[in-house]
């Protein structure tokens, strides 16, 4: 692993804006590519003047973008019968799944949003986007302005915590290591988390208020469908 970790790296310095794009499809997918080696060490070069650093995050944001656009239409057109059965061999156990179609079912929109802030979810965050046919523009949308956000971050951090002798080592680790134990790291990625927290908070009260409300009114909501409940003539309930 360690030696995939150092060829992903020489990837950046040597393809550019192409190899932030390839790096950060794979990331999006299952492929296990730190987005810590894609970048921050990108915004240092981007710093050095060799590239762009607007450029920079948006060939991430685009290769964020394009690796969960492939998985989504992957698991829609597998469909979740395929998925359930041999997903537990790409780490994606049945229990897992669950949890993630749960999770879009609910939140929609702002669960996608969200999940590409946090460690591990904006990996798989796709497939239950394509297996319940989420609303492919919607996804996109939200896709774009999480990943946006969070390659600014990594960015950002590349720039105020890399130096010279870590990219000339070309020790990967070092450099995953240097961006994780900064101090303002930790601090944006509990907000990340804080945020994400209350967004779920807020929506999980405000349905809880809404099913008060349908039930009050006699109404029924299936499967995202609103059904008028009524009593008939000489029919018992």
């Amino acid at each position: 692993m360690h030696h995939l970790v150092q060829i992903w790296f020489q990837w950046v310095e040597q393809w550019g804006y192409v190899g932030i794009i390839l790096l950060m499809a794979m990331e999006s997918s299952i492929f296990p590519v730190p987005s810590e080696i894609v970048i921050p060490p990108a915004a240092f070069l981007a710093m050095e003047g060799k590239l762009n650093t607007f450029g920079v995050i948006a060939a991430g944001t685009f290769g964020s973008w394009l690796g969960a656009t492939a998985t989504y239409w992957a698991a829609l057109w597998l469909g979740r019968v395929f998925i359930g059965r041999w997903g537990r061999y790409f780490l994606l156990s049945e229990h897992k799944l669950e949890r993630a179609e749960r999770w879009i079912r609910r939140y929609e929109a702002g669960g996608i949003f969200f999940a590409r802030l946090l460690p591990v979810i904006r990996h798989v965050i796709s497939i239950p986007a394509g297996i319940i046919r989420m609303n492919f523009a919607t996804f996109s949308v939200m896709t774009l302005a999480g990943s946006a956000l969070w390659c600014s971050v990594l960015a950002w951090f590349g720039q105020k915590v890399l130096t010279r002798e870590m990219i000339e080592s070309k020790d990967a680790t070092a450099l995953i290591k240097a961006v994780k134990e900064s101090g303002n790291f930790h601090t944006i990625v509990i907000a990340c988390v804080v945020i994400t927290v209350l967004y779920l908070l807020v929506v999980s009260l405000t349905g809880k208020k809404r099913s008060t409300e349908y039930a009050a009114q006699g109404i029924t909501v299936w499967s995202g469908v609103t059904i008028q409940n009524r009593r008939w003539p000489g029919v018992a309930r």
